[in-house]
């Protein structure tokens, strides 16, 4: 057998075949830290070609801020791996994880990866034990006696005077209400997810719209910017419907208190292999991007690594199980969920990627 050839997979790719196909940016970089090559991954990630990003020093493109990792990159022979790491990108907070590997065979060189760490849990072990353990116990728990006191409420409105009669159907009310909160609770704690099919996501993205367009404030406008060229997707349309009329919902909450609100939802196609979820030991190509944006104030920073936790909230009366639900459904469908806050557009955006349907 020749060198470099296998029986099964043909010929050994080159290695800059291999790096074309890391679904993480990876940037080759000389001593002044001047970008020599990138992959398509990193051209996704900073919005520029290779050619474009050749000659740029990466300081310039990714602002890490003040927690040493520009003054350690600036160390020629400095290894570096972080987890974590809050970066600004075109104006966005992001959130990475970071290695550094300088090149032994070639002084002052070295090689920066960054992958996504906003997104580590999406379908990780530690995310079945958070979402399934404590809400699918209690909502089993609590189910059972509500059908009793709704019952005794019921039977209470009929025996009591008329002045008490709001006081009984108060009980009832509120019996709802929690029934509610637990069904979303029993959902949330489930592990058998929606089966999935090809199907048109404008129509599901349109649906939704529709939803939340006859309830919207009447000072938020509700528009899209669809590519209409994208193909189908591999998802549950029922799952993600629910997903977009959260994900409206929220943003059509943010704005309510302003003179003009506006949320626009963006569809297109990511190429290569930049937005990539890695689930169950397998990677999952997730090109498909649906982005909702809207103009109004944020997510409050100290809340925004938790925001996708079961039971954390900022609104007044929030149940805290909206998001904790959407990111839940997407991992179900090996879609993923990612927000970021663009402070000098004055924007927020929450960002789905979904597979293809082959």
């Amino acid at each position: 057998m020749k060198a470099g050839l296998s029986v099964r997979s043909g010929p050994r790719p080159p290695a800059q075949i291999q790096m074309a196909g890391m679904i993480f940016s990876v940037l080759l970089l000389d001593r002044n830290l001047r970008i020599a090559e990138a992959n398509p991954a990193a051209e996704s990630l900073f919005g520029r070609s290779s050619k474009r990003l050749t000659g740029m020093v990466v300081t310039d493109l990714v602002d890490f801020g003040t927690v040493g990792i520009q003054e350690r990159l600036a160390i020629e022979d400095q290894q570096l791996v972080a987890r974590g790491v809050i970066a600004i990108v075109d104006g966005e907070r992001k959130r990475f994880n970071l290695t550094v590997s300088p090149m032994v065979s070639h002084p002052g060189w070295k090689v920066l990866s960054l992958s996504d760490g906003s997104r580590d849990d999406v379908s990780g072990e530690g995310e079945k034990e958070s979402t399934v353990g404590a809400p699918a116990v209690l909502a089993h728990e609590i189910k059972n006696p509500l059908a009793a006191i709704r019952g005794a409420g019921q039977l209470l409105a009929r025996r009591v005077d008329e002045k008490d009669r709001p006081l009984a159907a108060l009980i009832s009310d509120e019996v709802d209400r929690i029934a509610r909160l637990v069904d979303r609770m029993q959902k949330l704690g489930s592990n058998t997810p929606d089966p999935v099919a090809p199907f048109n996501l404008h129509e599901a993205i349109r649906n939704a719209m529709a939803t939340v367009r006859a309830s919207a404030p009447a000072n938020v406008t509700l528009a899209e910017e669809f590519d209409p060229s994208l193909p189908p997707v591999l998802a549950s349309q029922d799952a993600l419907e629910q997903v977009m009329i959260n994900l409206l919902s929220n943003a059509c909450d943010a704005c309510s208190g302003m003179e003009s609100g506006e949320i626009i939802v963006k569809t297109r196609f990511v190429s290569g292999s930049a937005m990539s979820a890695i689930r169950l030991g397998r990677s999952v190509r997730v090109p498909i991007e649906v982005t909702v944006i809207d103009n109004g104030p944020g997510v409050d920073p100290q809340m925004a690594d938790r925001m996708f936790e079961p039971f954390v909230t900022a609104k007044r009366g929030g149940q805290g199980l909206g998001l904790a639900l959407v990111k839940k459904l997407l991992a179900d469908m090996d879609g993923r969920i990612g927000y970021s806050r663009d402070d000098k557009a004055g924007l927020t955006n929450f960002r789905i990627n979904l597979p293809l349907a082959k």
